[in-house]
């Protein structure tokens, strides 16, 4: 039985539609990141798992139960926003434990609770402060404190990190990691940071305009994306999209006369003559000779810009651009001329009519 189930849920405002028939079944323990961009419909659905909002068709089932129509508070659910929502008049500790004080648990079990999820958190010593006193870090932990005392089936994180700096938002993504490899609680985040949904989900849900894209491991949403969109979505710099054509059993590089092998996996599945968009990390090329041993690709050096662990360089392929991620101590410069050799496995290929991979 699953811990969470959407079965073809639909939601509409008016002839709006905004979620258009997702479909997720979750496992006790895993953590589901719904990764897009603003107006992708990912908060509208967390919304309606947690009850905040009601779907217009379709069901949400908690532990083989049905929750359309049951109060938020009794569908065994947890939920941190984004903007934390702490009592700015009670202190760290009734923060906590406000949610046990509404039910009525007894004051010596709920303060257990609280201190057992401070220690968790490491905020054992801000129990007496009150959210005015703490920073942004400690007023997540507080919120997702609060969370964590409730022990419920399944714990909603709405954007948590994004009101936090960069450095802290390090240090809580790790936290967060942390706290669910030692509790193996049942998880659904939302984000936009392509980042956070790689380092912390089990799987991730890239959604795009009300539907799913992909639903995958975070391995195969970076190394075997379903769609240009996923491609160009997941991974910093994203994905080089080059266009091409089949020609002869080789792929024509639109604006040059280089050809490269198509690989034999694609020979059954694009055609001589098939306009097609050929994928590559910018991780996967680095620089080399046009000897023929390996795959490569004649360019022209554009923009060089060091990182510090990594030298981001630009360059021009006839018309189109190339981005490759070299090691620091590589010697590039802005006009110079030069190959990017890569692993044949590293190409991917997308029809550029559906989007789709072949």
């Amino acid at each position: 039985m699953s811990a969470l189930e959407i079965r073809d849920v639909r939601k509409s405002y008016g002839s709006v539609e905004t979620l258009k028939g997702i479909d997720i079944a979750l496992e006790s323990g895993e953590f589901l990141v719904l990764l897009g961009s603003s107006g992708c419909g990912k908060s509208t659905l967390l919304n309606i798992i947690a009850g905040l909002a009601e779907a217009t068709s379709g069901d949400v089932l908690i532990g083989g139960r049905s929750v359309l129509g049951v109060h938020p508070k009794n569908r065994d659910i947890a939920m941190v926003f984004q903007s934390y929502a702490l009592y700015p008049n009670l202190t760290v500790h009734r923060n906590i434990g406000f949610g046990l004080e509404m039910r009525k648990v007894p004051a010596t079990e709920r303060d257990k609770a609280v201190r057992e999820a401070a220690k968790l958190l490491q905020i054992e010593s801000l129990l007496d402060r009150k959210p005015g006193q703490l920073s942004g870090g400690q007023r997540q932990r507080v919120a997702i404190g609060r969370a964590l005392v409730r022990k419920p089936q399944v714990f909603l994180f709405d954007e948590p990190l994004s009101n936090l700096d960069a450095k802290l938002r390090l240090e809580m993504r790790t936290e967060l990691k942390r706290l669910h490899e030692m509790l193996r609680t049942t998880v659904v985040y939302v984000t936009h940071d392509q980042i956070e949904a790689m380092t912390l989900a089990s799987r991730i849900a890239v959604m795009r305009d009300g539907r799913i894209e992909q639903l995958g491991t975070p391995e195969e949403i970076y190394n075997q994306p379903a769609t240009l969109y996923v491609a160009g979505f997941v991974g910093a710099p994203s994905m080089n999209m080059l266009e091409a054509a089949v020609e002869d059993g080789k792929l024509k590089i639109t604006g040059i006369d280089a050809r490269l092998a198509l690989p034999a996996r694609f020979a059954g599945a694009a055609s001589n003559g098939a306009k097609v968009v050929v994928g590559i990390r910018p991780e996967a090329l680095r620089l080399g000779t046009n000897s023929g041993a390996e795959p490569s690709l004649p360019v022209e050096i554009d923009v060089v810009e060091l990182t510090g662990p990594e030298q981001v360089t630009t360059a021009r392929i006839g018309a189109q651009r190339l981005t490759a991620t070299l090691p620091p101590q590589a010697r590039v410069a802005k006009g110079e001329r030069c190959a990017f050799v890569f692993d044949e496995d590293a190409l991917r290929l997308f029809d550029p009519a559906t989007g789709k991979t072949f």
